[in-house]
């Protein structure tokens, strides 16, 4: 793990040892992962923009960016599942606008990113759900409320 913005963890002085939490409930949910190797970046809006607009070809900061590394061994001889990366500005905005701990917020999107990671998606409606189920319950473990109760919307992009 590496906390590139220090921001992180003057408004949560907890941040790792949560994103840790949440990072392996996810895989403790999924005792078929091999490997639990994963790299998580907590960084500022700029890096995270640079990361979206590299690799994704979208030139705005995102709240979280997941990057699934190659299954094959040779190409991954680590077994690395994949790397995360979250923007702080964007998080914490969202945490605010959604009436959200910044800690509560941010074990959700690292659940979500890690989840990714694992192959889940959000692009139909019956992936969404089955997703969000799994987010959901993953959540409910680590005593973090439905990050969808309210309004139905995560602001996951």
């Amino acid at each position: 793990m590496e906390i590139e913005d220090e921001a992180w963890t003057k408004a949560e002085p907890e941040a790792e040892a949560l994103v840790w939490r949440a990072a392996q409930a996810v895989l403790d949910a999924h005792e078929d992962v091999e490997g639990q190797g994963i790299v998580i970046l907590l960084a500022d809006d700029d890096s995270v923009r640079a990361l979206n607009r590299d690799f994704r070809h979208k030139d705005y900061a995102t709240n979280v960016l997941s990057f699934p590394s190659p299954q094959d061994p040779a190409s991954n001889p680590e077994g690395q599942i994949g790397d995360i990366a979250l923007a702080y500005g964007v998080c914490a905005r969202e945490a605010a606008e959604q009436g959200k701990p910044l800690a509560h917020h941010l074990q959700h999107l690292v659940a979500h990113g890690v989840l990714h990671l694992l192959g889940y998606d959000h692009e139909g409606d019956e992936e969404a759900e089955a997703m969000e189920a799994l987010e959901r319950e993953i959540l409910a473990g680590l005593d973090v409320p439905d990050p969808y109760a309210d309004d139905g919307s995560a602001n996951l992009g």
